[in-house]
Order: C-alpha cells, then structure tokens, then sequence
C-alpha cells in the first residue's frame, strides 16, 4: 500500500478493505492507546488528502500483510506516516473496533 500526501483517506481505506473485506480502517486526529477506542467525533473526513491532517510527510511503500497483529500495524501508520488508525471487523451488520482484540492477525479478524 503506496502512502502518499496526495492520497485522500478513502484512497487507503478501500485498498486496505480490498484486501480484508471484513476489516475497514478509519482515521483520527489523534492516537489512542492500545486497547482503546478512538471518539468518533475525533474521526477524520475520508475524503480528506493525507497531507491535511498528518504531521509526518514520510512516503513509501507499507507492506500489509494477512499475518500482521492489529496493534502492530496501527502502530507502524503511526510511526512511519504519522497517521492515528483504528482497525474495524465486520460484526453482523456492524462495525466494531477491534480494541479488545488488538493482538490478533489481521487474518484472524478477517473471518
């Protein structure tokens, strides 16, 4: 997944919800601490470009992949691009954050 500031939000979220059709990725303005949730009124406006709303302007490449913990990758977002996410599995009909789950796979949380 190519990280870049002329990509919005929704770019990085349907790429990553292509992959693990059961998880989505929001964004936030701030960084929560493992096992937290995010406020949603802390969420950032998908369409929004990555630039807008992210201290670390760091490009490149984020290598995403099935056997990734949640908490692993949030932190690397956090470390390498200076972005604050949160990982959401698919529950029935709604989405839930995966706070208490945070050290699963992302193929675990995929199912």
């Amino acid at each position: 997944m190519v990280i870049s500031d002329d990509k919005t939000f929704r770019d990085i979220q349907k790429e990553f919800n292509s992959k693990f059709p059961y998880l989505k990725l929001e964004f936030y303005s701030s960084r929560h601490s493992e096992g937290e949730g995010s406020p949603v009124q802390e969420r950032i406006d998908p369409e929004q470009l990555l630039k807008t709303a992210r201290k670390i302007h760091n490009e490149g490449n984020l290598q995403v992949r099935s056997n990734l913990k949640v908490s692993t990758l949030e932190q690397m977002f956090h470390d390498k691009f200076g972005l604050n996410v949160q990982v959401f599995r698919k529950s029935g009909n709604l989405w839930m954050q995966t706070t208490s789950t945070d050290h699963w796979t992302l193929a675990e949380q995929n199912r």
